[in-house]
């Protein structure tokens, strides 16, 4: 297994060493595991994918569009 060093606020490293308990090593492999995963998905998907650009940018505009139109009917 390769060794890696991380650089973690100060303020962040005293809060986890008040969970003794816990084995950070461990939470931060899983957290890398996952990220790459998700990484490796959205790649997948990516390639697979038909949409332009501008397409995914004219589908965001009218999915936020929606949404803050509920948000101003659920408001009033």
């Amino acid at each position: 297994m390769t060794t890696m060093t991380l650089a973690v606020p100060e303020e962040l490293k005293h809060k986890m060493d008040s969970f003794a308990e816990i084995n950070w090593s461990e939470v931060a492999r899983q957290a890398f595991k996952q990220k790459v995963h998700d990484l490796e998905f959205l790649k997948q998907f990516k390639s697979k994918s038909t949409l332009t650009e501008k397409d995914a940018l004219r589908m965001g505009k009218e999915v936020s569009s929606e949404l803050s139109n509920k948000l101003r009917k659920k408001v009033q």
